[in-house]
């Protein structure tokens, strides 16, 4: 188990897709199929080998259940299902992000994980239009990093978006 600072956790590094915003900030690589994904590594909490889960009866599909952590009951997404990147298959690789969003703990599920890298500012495009057949309203841009392009998720937005159902964001 890797832990991470709690820096930055009660929520005020909210990106809006700006670059500059992004740029020169920290982000976790990790992989969902043959694509690398990274998210602001603010938001991690700690990295934890997959472990079996406690399903929920009438869940979405890619809510794979909750597990107990110290205490806490985390409710946990499979992102590979979340994204339809085909069926998920776990191994030793496999890893649980546990990510404090927005003041609430939530485990997402990825293939692996690689490293931790810093953009600049030049390494940032902006997220292509993909129509309608994907939204990108969760996507920050692209990182690339020589022979590699990181996918950067606005992991706030996708995890507090009403579909997944997993935050709260009622406003008073």
């Amino acid at each position: 188990m890797t832990q991470f600072s709690q820096a930055g956790s009660d929520g005020s590094s909210h990106n809006d897709g700006n670059k500059s915003d992004i740029a020169g900030h920290e982000f976790l690589a990790f992989t969902l199929g043959n694509e690398e994904y990274g998210i602001d590594i603010l938001k991690v909490q700690e990295i934890r080998g997959y472990e079996a889960v406690t399903r929920i009866a009438n869940a979405p599909e890619f809510l794979k259940g909750v597990i107990n952590l110290r205490g806490i009951i985390v409710p946990v997404v499979d992102m590979r299902i979340k994204f339809n990147l085909g069926t998920p298959t776990y191994d030793q690789f496999t890893v649980v992000i546990i990510l404090n969003i927005e003041g609430r703990i939530v485990g997402m599920v990825v293939d692996s994980v690689s490293d931790v890298t810093t953009l600049l500012p030049e390494q940032v495009r902006p997220a292509p239009e993909m129509g309608t057949t994907f939204s990108t309203d969760f996507l920050i841009g692209l990182g690339t990093l020589d022979d590699r392009m990181l996918i950067l998720v606005d992991i706030d937005k996708l995890m507090s978006s009403p579909e997944m159902g997993l935050v709260d964001t009622a406003v008073a």
